[in-house]
């Protein structure tokens, strides 16, 4: 069997293919960006379709440019933007609405109807989860609610629902395979994390047909095969997880304890809890880490909704930087007797607040306010954020103790300046790894584990390495005074 692996890592602003070597070196990759859509204030969808293409350009460049034949590619693996709702007619393939996308606020209004019917913990009992419009539960709802007789076809059988991943792997198979991975499943706001399976109360509460549901599978499993006129060659898909889960396991946090977080679009802090299922008393998330061989492995996150998404802000709505590089440079250039808090709550706050209708703020601003402050407060946003879900981690699992080492992935991980930041903020190391593409990474090791090409879990932990780690330079007193200050801008921003 050759040792190329193809994974696709379907993201929220752009799709990307990396294909990897038996030796877990990147041969090959391609990206490429899609359309982001706001029918209006707060609402965010994708054309399923446009998703679809950009996969499929990804990895034919991807194969190209590591200068092998489809043929060569032994396995693929998945990994997806969470939460994401598509929903398909099942003779056609054909999306009958928009993607509405994680980050969409549209629903709100009915997870507070479900709060005052005093829901909420029943849903959190059985999920890990909150009632709030990130999950794709309500999104699937409003979806049967508002095209017309969808409520009707879905109960007869007529339409599939799925996460991002659900959607490629139906059509990479021909329709074929109808599947998610626990992981996926987990965020959907209806499948029961204590049994690993879709909860009857749940549906019957959002109303979703269970005919409408994929089968859910083991992160690493066998999902089929992507047909041979698609990449011209026939390729198995044997492994799925959702972005922050793939993550989690390209950084190696295989054991209780290990902490990672992920910037990107948004951030998102994993911390791994073995066997236990924590139900959080911090309003952080309790979800499937992974699950392989049949056995679950837990962990508590953090989700922060806005992250590179506040750098896109000043490249494409301030227009203050033009690329995002630039920020740190211009950060490094801000007055440091100004003491500028930008709290993106662009689509609300997520973790540990969970505020819907809070909408984004700057505070602190003077006459000398200008673009490098700006950058500054939008990657220090960044930190605050995540130093928020440690304290609440810490709260919620005393074993995760006090001496934290955060291993870091995604974009942003790239500027030094933020890093920097993010260990003074915390007060704890960070620990950026040689190899960036974790997300992708981790997809990739599920697929080539299953496959017998890559080593298991122990072996596969061994090849992490660290590119360099950032301790705290600030002092304690700095530290404390910009934290009060950011406790205090976001509460300002909370509407209740």
């Amino acid at each position: 069997m050759n040792g190329y692996i193809l994974a696709i890592d379907q993201g929220t602003t752009s799709s990307r293919a990396i294909v990897f070597d038996k030796n877990r070196k990147v041969a090959g990759k391609s990206q490429q960006e899609f359309t982001q859509i706001y029918p209006q204030s707060g609402w965010v969808e994708h054309d399923p379709e446009e998703i679809w293409r950009s996969v499929l350009k990804t990895c034919e460049v991807a194969i190209e440019n590591a200068k092998i034949e489809a043929g060569d590619v032994a396995v693929i693996g998945i990994t997806n933007q969470r939460e994401t709702v598509v929903v398909w007619d099942k003779e056609t393939g054909k999306p009958i609405h928009n993607a509405i996308v994680w980050q969409d606020r549209r629903t709100a209004s009915l997870c507070q109807k479900l709060k005052k019917q005093g829901l909420e913990k029943t849903f959190t009992k059985k999920t890990g989860l909150l009632l709030d419009p990130y999950f794709s539960g309500t999104k699937l709802s409003w979806i049967l609610d508002k095209v017309p007789g969808a409520r009707k076809r879905a109960a007869n059988g007529e339409l599939l629902f799925g996460t991002v991943d659900s959607f490629l792997i139906w059509r990479l198979t021909g329709g074929k395979v109808h599947a998610t991975d626990a992981t996926n499943a987990s965020r959907t706001l209806i499948f029961n994390i204590a049994t690993n399976e879709w909860d009857n109360e749940l549906l019957e509460i959002l109303r979703i047909p269970r005919a409408m549901l994929p089968e859910v599978k083991d992160c690493a499993a066998n999902y089929g095969a992507a047909e041979a006129d698609i990449f011209g060659a026939s390729i198995p898909i044997l492994g799925v997880a959702g972005d922050q889960h793939a993550a989690t396991i390209g950084q190696a946090c295989f054991e209780p304890g290990m902490f990672k977080s992920t910037y990107g679009t948004g951030c998102f802090a994993v911390l791994n809890t073995g066997s236990d299922m924590v139900l959080s008393k911090n309003r952080l998330l309790t979800t499937i880490a992974y699950r392989l061989n049949g056995k679950t492995t837990y962990a508590l996150e953090g989700s922060i909704f806005i992250a590179g998404a506040a750098v896109q802000w000043l490249r494409d709505g301030l227009k203050i930087i033009g690329s995002a590089p630039e920020t740190g440079k211009l950060a490094d250039q801000a007055d440091p007797s100004q003491n500028v808090y930008l709290v993106p709550a662009f689509v609300g706050l997520g973790a540990p607040h969970w505020d819907a209708e809070a909408r984004g703020a700057i505070y602190g601003l003077t006459r000398n306010t200008g673009p490098a402050e700006f950058a500054r407060a939008a990657l220090e946003s960044v930190a605050y954020q995540t130093r928020d879900l440690l304290d609440a981690m810490r709260k919620d699992w005393k074993s995760s103790g006090t001496k934290t080492v955060l291993r870091v992935d995604g974009g942003m991980v790239a500027s030094d300046w933020t890093m920097q930041r993010l260990a003074d903020i915390l007060d704890a190391p960070v620990d950026r790894p040689t190899i960036l593409e974790t997300t992708a990474l981790g997809a990739a090791w599920l697929a080539g584990s299953k496959a017998g090409i890559w080593p298991g879990k122990r072996d596969f932990a061994k090849t992490w390495e660290r590119d360099i780690r950032f301790v705290p330079k600030m002092d304690d007193k700095t530290r404390k005074a910009k934290i009060a200050g950011w406790r205090v801008a976001v509460k300002r921003t909370l509407t209740s």
